[in-house]
């Protein structure tokens, strides 16, 4: 076959052919090809995405094969290792988490549209994966996430690590998470006012051991509150989800929290919408769908504000299930599991964009 004629150039040259189907830029100039190695009849390298939840792997597997045998030799065996480095538009800019690369926000205008389920199985599809995974519950007088994991009683741990104590997240799941249930009993309500929020907000984003991370995920109170700003004014967001269901009153709130998000001082960019409880559909009809909270309105929002649908997520029994058990419903083997996984694909497709596109998120610095 002549493999001597064959160099690392032409098959650099071959996968320049390559688009990253979102990114419309070729993989060597994203530099997403490592390590070339030719041997007798075959070449292998790694192709490095931009996220391990890249719905398009296969895809890009199948370019690469294709473009290596038509420029270069189509007898050539290729062989090609996937691998992700999540990429990020605050890294070395924070003094706050410095070894975290995402932060996103979600958020609804109002309560009860299940953004706390929505935030916990996300946080596993995105682990399933293989991303580093946190979240924060920035529900401070409401937490949902130690019920939602089965980790109601738990007590995190500090530890003294460079001469400050630090909490230790607590460990679910592959998941790491801080919350207010973990830090005070949960048949006592706790008065927060709001400059306490905030200093619990502080506390966990300054004082938690978070270590490295690709994605973290805050769980927001309902609507637009002092944690809001206090979580803007603290660290750069990379963006921000809506959680909304398709009731009018729902998407009439979820437009307020999704222009707070827009304001110019804020300017934190909106990855898209989540569209829960968007249809009802029986375990034993899986197939079947009705639409009885209305249909659309997570999209018509979406083409409003010229943003994105992520996902549209089925009201099902076993999701309420799941989060009673705390198990997220995504660990399990049915169409809800579908539903968040693809979600969480087409999440870490907008952040991956939003990266290679838009503007580093820098603190809002605002006046009192």
């Amino acid at each position: 076959m002549g493999d001597l004629k064959i160099k690392k150039e032409d098959i650099l040259k071959a996968l320049s052919t390559v688009e990253e189907p979102d990114l419309k830029k070729d993989l060597v100039t994203l530099n997403m090809i490592k390590d070339i190695e030719l041997g007798i009849g075959e070449v292998r390298f790694t192709v490095v995405l931009t996220t391990p939840a890249c719905p398009l792997k296969e895809k890009i597997r199948k370019d690469c094969e294709n473009a290596i045998h038509t420029h270069v030799d189509n007898t050539l065996k290729v062989v090609i290792s996937m691998t992700a480095d999540v990429t990020s538009s605050r890294m070395g800019t924070a003094a706050l988490l410095p070894k975290v690369k995402n932060i996103i926000a979600i958020a609804s205008g109002k309560g009860g549209v299940g953004k706390s389920t929505i935030t916990a199985n996300i946080a596993v599809a995105l682990k399933q994966a293989g991303a580093k995974v946190g979240i924060i519950d920035a529900d401070i007088s409401g937490p949902s996430i130690p019920v939602m994991f089965g980790a109601e009683g738990m007590q995190p741990l500090v530890q003294e690590i460079d001469g400050k104590n630090m909490i230790q997240p607590i460990m679910q799941f592959g998941i790491k998470m801080i919350s207010m249930g973990f830090l005070a009993p949960q048949e006592s309500p706790v008065p927060w006012r709001g400059p306490m929020m905030t200093q619990a907000l502080r506390q966990f984003f300054g004082d938690t051991n978070w270590g490295e991370l690709d994605y973290l995920l805050i769980d927001l109170p309902p609507g637009t509150s002092d944690i809001h700003l206090s979580l803007v004014q603290l660290v750069p967001v990379t963006g921000a989800v809506i959680v909304t269901t398709p009731q009018k009153v729902a998407l009439s709130d979820a437009q307020k929290g999704l222009m707070f998000f827009r304001q110019p001082q804020i300017n934190v960019p909106i990855l898209g919408i989540i569209e829960n409880m968007a249809y009802f559909t029986p375990e034993e009809l899986p197939d079947n769908k009705y639409f009885i909270f209305g249909k659309d309105g997570g999209k018509n929002l979406a083409a409003k504000y010229e943003t994105q649908v992520l996902g549209e997520i089925p009201l099902v029994q076993s999701i309420r299930e799941a989060g009673d058990e705390g198990q997220p419903a995504v660990m399990s083997n049915s169409i809800i599991a579908t539903a968040f996984k693809e979600t969480a694909e087409k999440l870490a497709r907008q952040i991956a964009l939003r990266n290679a596109n838009q503007e580093k998120t820098i603190r809002v610095e605002m006046k009192v």
